[in-house]
């Protein structure tokens, strides 16, 4: 079914910096919604107000905190306003899901601006995509260290954005995300850093 309400994106304004507004999912053939677009994107509200957006904002602090020790928002512990500093921090904020080929089922407004994506479009990319062709097995390889280790420090590498613009990331932070219950549940990411090459 599609969504016939409104839906958030990002878009990049003229400093390159996010600027969130709200446009009707009609722009973006939402009748062929996949099946693992997330239910935020349907829900007529912005993306933090929903259970999929606080859920998952949880789910992304809790296990950054369980394997590198350290918050990711300092001081933020309720549910719905974490969902909220989430989603309009400063850094970027990614994450995907554990499918054969995972694909990205969270970004916030910094990395819909910088991938110059709308949430819809975002949801349905495989994650890979984030990435060159020639730097996927880079990718793929991080990926499978993380899955392993937990998490990864400190990470550098080019990513591209949905209009071609490459760009380079520094220092970020990956990690694996778990459910309540302890399962593996997908991987996310930070970063502050990036610069346009």
């Amino acid at each position: 079914h599609g969504c016939p309400s409104l839906i958030t994106t990002a878009q990049v304004n003229h400093e390159d910096k996010p600027a969130t507004r709200m446009i009707p999912s009609e722009e973006h053939g939402s009748s062929s919604t996949p099946q693992h677009a997330n239910p935020a994107a349907c829900s007529g509200r912005v993306i933090w107000e929903t259970g999929f957006g606080i859920t998952h904002s949880l789910c992304m602090a809790r296990s950054h905190r369980h394997f590198t020790g350290r918050d990711l928002l300092p001081g933020v512990t309720n549910p719905a306003e974490l969902a909220k500093a989430l989603f309009s921090a400063p850094f970027v904020l990614v994450s995907h899901g554990i499918e054969e080929d995972p694909i990205l089922n969270y970004g916030n407004a910094a990395a819909l601006a910088l991938w110059d994506m709308t949430w819809m479009e975002f949801t349905r990319t495989p994650s890979r995509y984030t990435a060159e062709a020639p730097n996927r097995e880079e990718r793929a390889r991080l990926l499978a260290a993380v899955t392993s280790r937990g998490f990864i420090d400190d990470y550098s590498g080019v990513r591209i954005s949905r209009a071609g613009r490459r760009f380079r990331i520094a220092r970020a932070t990956v990690w694996n995300l778990l459910a309540e219950d302890g399962r593996r549940c997908g991987q996310a990411a930070t970063f502050g850093t990036w610069e346009w090459l």
